[in-house]
């Protein structure tokens, strides 16, 4: 399968980028939609930034895995790159990879990052999806 790679202008740099999907499982039974993004901001041997997007969709009836559709923007992009520079990343230096975690904070309006990929003992991804779906609902 060929991979699609986009490109976005942030500032003065033109950044490169993609998205995988994939899915996270959560403690119970719940499936949810993860993205993982990767944007390159001086080529494909610069440093990297990576983050695991937790889609906050959820399902209807049917498990949200099933009916999810989510996919982030380009602005959704804009605002990983933006948050990043601030957090220290550093798009020209050679290899490595910066990513970007629980611990940074960061919320889009329709997906959190999550560890969970790379650390099953990381955050339950069905609790944080459900506490942020109240959120935007108003319940919580």
């Amino acid at each position: 399968m060929r991979r699609r790679l986009r490109t976005l202008r942030v500032g003065e740099r033109d950044y490169t980028w993609r998205a995988t999907i994939g899915h996270v499982a959560g403690d119970g039974d719940e499936v949810h939609r993860c993205i993982r993004v990767r944007v390159w901001g001086a080529g494909k041997n610069s440093r990297a930034l990576e983050a695991d997007l937790l889609s906050k969709a959820v399902g209807d009836g049917w498990p949200a895995v099933a009916t999810d559709g989510s996919y982030p923007a380009p602005a959704d992009v804009r605002c990983l790159v933006a948050h990043a520079l601030t957090a220290g990343w550093e798009p020209a230096a050679p290899g490595g990879v910066f990513r970007l975690t629980e611990a940074h904070g960061l919320e889009l309006p329709g997906f959190l990052i999550t560890d969970r990929v790379r650390d099953p003992a990381a955050a339950d991804p069905t609790g944080r999806v459900i506490r942020a779906f109240g959120r935007q609902d108003g319940r919580v």
